[in-house]
């Protein structure tokens, strides 16, 4: 049984170490992430269609970011450091619709645009991106409207 546990450990931390190793290697580092989260919201927050929605729900912009933040070195590095629940979040939305994620993922692209530091790191990001976009909807329209939403999220931007 310690053997298991230990061939465990060694296999996610030899995970956590490949995932790290290759966004670096695409230039997508925490300070790349940290920037990518600041600039991303600072967008947001001056986005017509999706400001009055984060406005409504997020008194302390410092430690959302930072949650923010810590959430993007998870999915990018597979650090382990986030815990939440970001579809039930999502879901206690009502008006949420393709239309926010659309515009979510147009603002998320075009802050890597401005930012990557390379094509591969764009294309490292923006898919992890457009899946979450996709998962929160398809989540969000399958409660709703039952199985007819499995396909909520097809029609959504690519980078």
């Amino acid at each position: 049984m310690l053997g298991t546990i230990e061939n465990s450990r060694e296999h996610v931390h030899a995970a956590r170490t490949a995932k790290l190793t290759n966004a670096e290697a695409c230039g997508v580092d925490e300070k790349f992430i940290s920037l990518m989260v600041e600039r991303f919201y600072a967008r947001i927050r001056e986005d017509d269609l999706l400001a009055p929605i984060f406005a409504a729900r997020i008194a302390d912009w410092p430690e959302h970011l930072e949650r923010m933040k810590a959430f993007w070195r998870s999915i990018l590095f597979n650090s382990g450091e986030f815990s939440g629940n970001p579809m039930l979040k999502h879901m206690a939305i009502p008006s949420l619709e393709e239309m926010h994620f659309a515009r979510w993922l147009e603002l998320f692209y075009a802050t890597l645009n401005d930012l990557a530091p390379s094509p591969e790191g764009i294309t490292l990001v923006a898919e992890r991106a457009r899946a979450i976009a996709d998962s929160l909807l398809t989540g969000i329209k399958v409660r709703r409207d039952g199985i007819s939403g499995s396909q909520a999220g097809r029609t959504l931007p690519h980078v």
